[in-house]
């Protein structure tokens, strides 16, 4: 009887993770090779689904939902989606334009009285564009002190942003990905339309688009049914990621795979918001300087393999989300995952290939600029050109690293981009999805770079000078630090001969020397700066979406000691 009851639940598992369209689709298979390795007991996994022009061609589950539970995941499963929310979000506020309740150039200040008049005009299009100079409020919220595993509340985030005094820039200057100016967005929403941004996208986007297991999850005690939950490996399986956010519109959406197939097709067929809603979504963002940005509303115009693609990722805790349409083929692919360790990006790109491969114009492995061969230069010349590049003038950084034969730029946000070289002095991107390319001249001992990326142009950085070294080069650093923005104190010591930092809540780090007055720690840089005696006067604080905050230095007595 035992084994009856086992062989019947086998039976129920197939049939809920396999819909019947599947059973007729000979590409499946090869499908669920992409998605193999989380069939193994115990695992966490992923729900994708594909479909063309809104009919879905196949949706699975592979993997648990709960491990503690050895619950399924099912196309059905719910996913907490990260910034996959944020195009929602965007959605949102057009709709509240087209209706002449709002303009996308009006200024945030209008909405959002928390927010510092910063003297220049912050529109509501640079939040959507990612251009506003807002700094990013996961960033800022975790130099404060706060944990992962804290509870986050959008009144949290609105007190941290009315602290802010400095823009990372001016806006429409550059783009730089910011998770608070999404959060905004959704403030807005809530006090235009006089509804929570939850209620008012259930109304006006999710059931009008038959979106039934959707919502915008703002409260982290709510109970939802079918839910999975997020978990990181580690060397004996696997522990769980600790997700406790209680505020919406940077992310928070919680969603499945067959439904964001329907929020995909919905830019094809426009039943939601019409075509000037759409168009409007699908506008790329400009700079100051009119330079078009690959950005639009929470959606990324790129290219796979030749192919035009639209789409946009995610990722918070063990949650990893992927939405990505071909708008010429009609295909769209939803790919979420409950383990950080997925590439949902790389695994819907795996799915689009068993659909498209036929039509592909372009090789996987990326040529060389058109007009020029790539060529070899000696690991000498490359390590030459490594290290820190900065802006005497702004304190912007751009580092380069050798490893592997190959020069690689570190990008803001973007972790480490390999580098082909088109001459001794120029070099390319080899990742094509990121183009951009690398200019250095030599002046006497100085070397300059020039970085030129879609949309803006990094000019002039000069390789930066000579590292302090030593105990005797650290003791000028030493001292206690102060931000009002961030309303904490940093204390800088030395420790054995090492300079260390000690941020409250998070540990004490040693900071590395990276050039003169430059350090490093834990993917933070300290830009120490002087006072026109020469003393160390405090530091600017360079991280991934934070530019130049101001920590000044101090006397540790106001703080009563240690």
């Amino acid at each position: 009887m035992k084994s009856s009851r086992i062989s019947t639940a086998r039976i129920l598992f197939i049939l809920l993770a396999v819909t019947p369209a599947t059973w007729a689709d000979e590409k499946t298979d090869q499908i669920d090779v992409v998605f193999d390795k989380f069939t193994k007991p115990g695992s966490p996994g992923c729900s994708m689904a594909v479909a063309r022009a809104g009919e879905i061609l196949y949706s699975r589950g592979y993997g648990l939902a709960q491990l503690e539970y050895d619950i399924p995941i099912t196309p059905k499963t719910i996913f907490h989606v990260a910034s996959v929310s944020k195009q929602f979000t965007a959605f949102a506020i057009i709709l509240l334009a087209q209706e002449g309740k709002l303009s996308l150039d009006d200024d945030i200040r209008k909405y959002l009285s928390e927010v510092h008049d910063f003297g220049k005009a912050l529109t509501i299009r640079h939040l959507i564009h990612h251009t506003s100079g807002i700094r990013d409020q996961w960033e800022i919220l975790g130099l404060m002190g706060w944990r992962w595993d804290d509870v986050f509340t959008t009144a949290d985030i609105l007190d941290a942003v009315s602290r802010q005094r400095e823009l990372n820039f001016n806006p429409g200057e550059e783009e730089l990905y910011s998770n608070m100016g999404y959060t905004l967005l959704g403030v807005i929403v809530e006090r235009v339309s006089g509804k929570p941004l939850r209620e008012f996208c259930a109304e006006r986007i999710f059931k009008p688009l038959g979106m039934e297991r959707t919502h915008y999850h703002d409260d982290h005690r709510l109970i939802v049914k079918d839910r999975a939950y997020s978990y990181a490996p580690k060397d004996d399986g696997f522990e769980n990621s600790v997700l406790s956010y209680a505020t919406a519109g940077a992310t928070s959406l919680f969603t499945t795979a067959e439904d964001l197939v329907k929020w995909m097709d919905n830019f094809r067929t426009m039943t939601v918001g019409g075509s000037e809603v759409i168009e409007s979504m699908l506008t790329r963002g400009r700079l100051n300087n009119d330079n078009e940005i690959g950005y639009a509303s929470a959606l990324s115009h790129g290219s796979h393999r030749g192919l035009r693609i639209i789409g946009h990722g995610g990722a918070d805790a063990g949650f990893r989300s992927e939405v990505v349409w071909f708008p010429d083929q009609q295909l769209q692919i939803a790919v979420l995952g409950n383990i950080s360790s997925v590439s949902a990006a790389g695994l819907a790109r795996k799915v689009a290939d068993v659909y498209l491969s036929d039509l592909y114009t372009v090789e996987e492995k990326p040529k060389p600029e058109e007009g020029h061969d790539a060529v070899a230069l000696s690991e000498d010349a490359l390590k030459a050109l490594a290290g820190p590049y900065v802006d005497p003038l702004t304190g912007v950084m751009r580092q380069f690293n050798f490893g592997d034969g190959r020069l690689r730029i570190i990008r803001p946000g973007s972790g480490a981009l390999g580098l082909e070289a088109l001459s001794e002095t120029k070099f390319q991107t080899i990742n094509r999805g990121i183009p951009m390319t690398v200019a250095f001249e030599s002046s006497g001992e100085s070397i300059a770079v020039t970085i030129e990326e879609t949309g803006f142009e990094t000019k002039n950085l000069v390789k930066a000078g000579v590292k302090p070294e030593g105990a005797n080069g650290f003791e000028v650093y030493t001292g206690t630090y102060y931000s009002p923005e961030l309303d904490v104190f940093f204390r800088v010591s030395l420790n054995d001969g090492k300079l260390t930092v000690k941020r409250p809540k998070h540990g004490t780090f040693e900071l590395m020397p990276n050039y003169a007055d430059g350090f490093v720690a834990m993917s933070l840089r300290y830009h120490f700066t002087r006072n026109a005696d020469g003393a160390v006067d405090g530091f600017r604080l360079f991280g991934g979406r934070v530019y130049k905050l101001r920590l000044e230095k101090v006397e540790w007595p106001l703080m009563g000691g240690e």
